[in-house]
């Protein structure tokens, strides 16, 4: 049997129906192996970065593993952004780059490059996959596949990668006599008794908060932190990974949080006795740039699989009262054996205070409606989460879109939103969608921004070529709203390469649509988009829908960089402000 044949029927086995590949010299076998797979179809993505971007959207929105191929050189090398991507996020996915003939490999790394393409791969993915590994013996392909599937999934997953050279994919082997892998899991093993200190730590609090991030998808313990929040009546705040976790209604959800979050959703955490962080790092867009001016009174317990992720926080920020190391699976199995029957509600005007700064502060607001002129992105936001549907795909980009997205789109059950939250490279909601349309066979909406188009706008060929069902909503504010603002508040609006006057350049979104024979549709203004979009929701995709967005709109609120959820200037009339800060100062006396 040929190593390619054996290395595709192996993914395959794995469940994977599809390889994201761009071809080339050094991966033709593994290429040609896909293409005479009855179960591998490959898909032709147009960028080797994008082909990545697929597999990871792939991995998100199916729970498998995505697989990207490649061939040596700068098509390995175009993997880089979107590997970082998964990486920094925690998905699992494995790509496979081709490499040049063992024959002509550096013999040490003085050598610069001896084969034609070759780059060492190893050395420029090792510090960003969990596994990487230059395979030169034909008998070991059997055990570094099974190596790098193990690793990719166990404990805190992330990608891995196998580089494969040419002359490798053409050996025969007999897979009777390969060798196998035998794992070794590593999970932490989880104290008790912290377990039971957390719940008396929860009983004597009078202000917690629950902060949930993206760990919790990762781990698939969604139903189990929902029963743990439910049993305390515990009120959830939501990092962006988690803001699919329960639908906006839920009693217990109380908004977002973090340097881009409403406003309620910080005035908790700022105002707690206790925080309670599952499933998330408490990165500095959770907790602002200031970390020692985070939620100043209260204590603060982190479970985490990551030893690192607990042992990062130092005295310049702050000590955790309580960290656990624990895999969440085994924390809520602890958990089960401390629940009672039933517990007391100790916390009803707590979430009461809470929901009422949800009500008083919307992110969205009927002035916002009756705003004449180009849309408002809020406005968008908030219609387009009217007319979704329960289990949804909703896949976003980053920059404003993203932040505008996460602030105002209420949530309904069983919907799946996601981006590249912690590398967020402009470009990857697009092939994402292809990746996420492929592994479920559903409808996926992509939000992106205009900048963002620009930097994946050839995978639209790859949307029209596989006919994808993907809806495709461009905001068009003429440049990059984000780094704008940051201009404005640091280098008094000097802008240089954010717009159109400074040195970008934009499309004709229509003569773009039609030039990849793609439907297009345009929304203006408030009344068109109440009318229109939802006739064009129920519309079959693929199709680009552009949205007129207000220029000068931007993110508010968003916290001035650098500075901690202290600083809150909500930026509102004098009067309300003074009314809120008055009942923050009463929460938190020694805090303003």
């Amino acid at each position: 049997m040929k190593l390619s044949d054996y290395v595709v029927d192996f993914l395959a086995k794995q469940g994977i129906k599809h390889n994201f590949l761009v071809t080339g010299g050094a991966v033709l076998h593994l290429a040609d192996s896909t293409s005479k797979h009855p179960s591998m179809k490959h898909i032709c993505v147009q960028h080797e970065e994008f082909g990545a971007a697929a597999a990871d959207g792939y991995s998100r929105a199916g729970g498998n593993l995505g697989l990207a191929m490649t061939t040596s050189g700068p098509g390995a090398t175009n993997l880089l952004t979107s590997i970082c991507n998964a990486h920094f996020d925690s998905i699992p996915m494995i790509c496979i780059t081709g490499q040049v003939a063992r024959f002509r490999l550096r013999p040490n790394k003085k050598l610069r490059q001896r084969g034609f393409q070759e780059t060492d791969i190893s050395s420029v993915f090792e510090s960003v996959t969990k596994y990487v590994k230059l395979v030169t013996d034909p008998s070991m392909i059997r055990y570094e596949l099974e190596k790098a599937i193990f690793i990719a999934k166990e404990g805190r997953p992330g990608p891995v990668v196998l580089d494969i050279p040419d002359d490798l994919q053409r050996e025969e082997v007999e897979p009777n006599r390969l060798h196998p892998y035998t794992p070794e899991p590593t999970l932490p093993k989880i104290n008790g008794l912290l377990v039971e200190k957390l719940f008396t730590m929860i009983s004597d609090a009078k202000r917690p908060v629950l902060i949930v991030g993206a760990g919790v998808h990762c781990a698939k313990v969604e139903k189990e932190i929902i029963k743990f929040a439910e049993y305390f009546n515990l009120p959830i705040l939501l990092t962006w990974g988690a803001t699919d976790l329960i639908p906006y209604e839920h009693p217990l959800n109380m908004g977002g949080v973090g340097v881009c979050g409403p406003r309620a959703g910080n005035f908790a955490a700022q105002s707690s006795d206790l925080v309670i962080a599952i499933g998330t790092r408490l990165s500095q867009m959770i907790t602002g740039g200031k970390q020692n001016l985070f939620a100043p009174l209260a204590k603060k317990v982190m479970i985490d699989i990551d030893p690192e992720e607990l042992n990062k926080f130092k005295e310049d920020t702050f000590l955790l009262d309580l960290p656990i190391l624990a895999n969440l699976k085994d924390f809520f199995l602890h958990c089960d054996l401390l629940y009672k029957a039933s517990c007391v509600d100790h916390f009803l005007s707590w979430r009461e205070k809470i929901q009422d700064w949800k009500k008083r502060y919307p992110i969205c607001s009927q002035q916002d409606y009756e705003k004449k002129g180009r849309l408002n992105p809020y406005v968008f936001v908030k219609e387009l989460s009217k007319i979704s549907r329960e289990n949804d795909i909703i896949v976003t980009d980053t920059g404003a879109n993203i932040c505008w997205m996460m602030q105002a789109f209420e949530t309904k059950p069983g919907q799946k939103i996601f981006s590249a939250w912690n590398h967020t490279p402009m470009g990857y909601s697009l092939p994402a969608s292809i990746g996420a349309a492929l592994s479920t066979g559903k409808e996926i909406t992509c939000l992106i921004g205009d900048g963002g188009l620009m930097m994946c706008l050839q995978e639209l060929a790859t949307v029209k070529r596989y006919n994808l069902p993907i809806k495709i909503f461009i905001f068009e504010n003429k440049g990059h709203a984000t780094v704008k603002q940051t201009i404005e508040i640091w280098l008094k609006a000097n802008y240089v390469a954010v717009d159109e006057d400074s040195g970008l350049s934009f499309p004709d979104y229509q003569k773009l649509a039609e030039t990849f024979h793609l439907p297009f549709y345009s929304l203006q203004n408030h009344d068109q988009l109440q009318k229109e979009l939802p006739l064009l929701f129920k519309k079959k995709g693929p199709f680009i829908c552009h949205l007129a967005v207000d220029e000068t709109h931007r993110i508010v609120p968003m916290l001035k960089f650098g500075k901690g959820l202290e600083d809150l200037d909500p930026k509102l009339p004098g009067e309300e402000l003074e009314s809120v800060m008055n009942e923050y100062k009463n929460l938190t006396p020694s805090l303003l």
